[in-house]
């Protein structure tokens, strides 16, 4: 056992859920009473999107993974149950298969009527679903140093998790199309390095005063400090198909973190690579998943990416047992072998060649491996 204090890397996980018609599988409003209902029992752990077809959930501060696991599990669990006793089904995929965005409806509250007004169509039409994974840090400075060097790994985890192949009816020829949607926002994408934490808040600063932004939670980066806790917050993800999923990913984001903390505990750093460069890799796995090509670009080469993936777990592994993490990040082997949601929902389409059948694959994969 190092010296090192893992218990630092808390974990909290963010997921975003459709709201389905159990007949006909298509996006239905719920009019917020999942999340009504939902408040009386899990709090302020649910919470309404900008969509009325989409469900918020996130958990508490977590310590490990297998904490985390507990809650998301027993958030779906929750969120599923109510759903159906209003005559709703619930689901997790990147984008809906077949549901247009024109038809659904946008919640009524002044910062969703805000960011409509700015945003228009590009808001209007973002009905994607993420999963948005913290990681606590000991201070903003550490999270700072953390996020630099965490951006190369954001394509390779990103591969694991897409799961949005389809576009109002259509197959994109992406594995994850949903960030394809997200890009016509402002403030998104890989970011950049920031040398220092107060370089970051005066970005921050800067943008606030000249009412590019109200607060800095307008910056949606595929990771970012974030502006209140002390947390790494990942954007970059596809809300996974199934919790083992989302939990394997979230545990290699904390490996990850932990990984680059051991490293500049002793004087080591991971080297930085351009927003342009990891930019390349972000657009290979959002269009090949885990059966395309990365650059690594210490070799200048491409490279398979499913050998990155074993050689990102090869390069977390001596953390992974401090952490209790080895049998999630283990599911990540998993993936591999199953393929990711994306690759699941093409195997459906390719055998029946019918949307609303992979709709309703993603319905039933929802509680997936949870025990009663």
């Amino acid at each position: 056992m190092s010296n090192l204090n893992y218990r630092l890397f808390t974990l909290g996980v963010e997921e975003e859920y459709m709201v389905t018609d159990p007949v006909t599988k298509e996006l239905r409003s719920h009019e917020q009473k999942i999340v009504h209902e939902g408040q009386k029992i899990i709090k302020d752990k649910v919470k309404a999107e900008m969509h009325q077809a989409v469900v918020e959930v996130g958990t508490d501060i977590c310590k490990d993974a297998d904490e985390a696991y507990r809650d998301v599990a027993n958030l779906r669990k929750t969120i599923s149950t109510i759903a159906s006793s209003l005559g709703f089904e619930m689901g997790a995929a990147g984008t809906h298969p077949f549901s247009h965005w024109e038809s659904q409806l946008i919640t009524d509250h002044a910062r969703y009527n805000e960011i409509v007004n700015e945003l228009q169509e590009a808001a209007r039409s973002n009905l994607i679903f993420g999963l948005h994974v913290h990681v606590g840090m000991e201070s903003r400075e550490m999270a700072n140093h953390i996020a630099n060097s965490t951006r190369y790994f954001l394509p390779h985890i990103y591969a694991l998790s897409t799961n949005s192949p389809f576009w109002e009816g259509r197959w994109t020829g992406y594995k994850s199309f949903r960030t394809k949607v997200f890009d016509k926002f402002p403030r998104t994408g890989i970011p950049e390095t920031f040398e220092s934490i107060e370089a970051y808040d005066n970005f921050v600063k800067l943008l606030i005063k000249t009412n590019c932004i109200d607060n800095a939670k307008k910056i949606w980066w595929d990771l970012r400090v974030h502006p209140f806790f002390n947390t790494v917050e990942f954007r970059i993800c596809d809300v996974p198909m199934t919790v083992d999923e989302t939990i394997a990913i979230a545990s290699l984001f904390q490996a990850v973190c932990a990984k680059i903390y051991k490293l500049r505990s002793r004087n080591l750093n991971f080297i930085q690579y351009s927003r342009a460069l990891i930019n390349e890799n972000k657009w290979r796995a959002s269009r090949y998943g885990i059966d395309g090509y990365l650059i690594d670009f210490g070799k200048e080469e491409e490279i398979n990416t499913r050998i990155l993936i074993y050689e990102l777990l090869d390069f977390v592994d001596d953390v992974v047992d401090e952490l209790g993490s080895r049998h999630w990040v283990n599911n990540i082997q998993k993936i591999l072998e199953q393929g990711t949601g994306a690759d699941r929902q093409l195997a459906v389409y390719k055998e029946k060649k019918n949307l609303v059948d992979v709709a309703t694959y993603i319905n039933s994969q929802f509680l997936t491996g949870l025990p009663e």
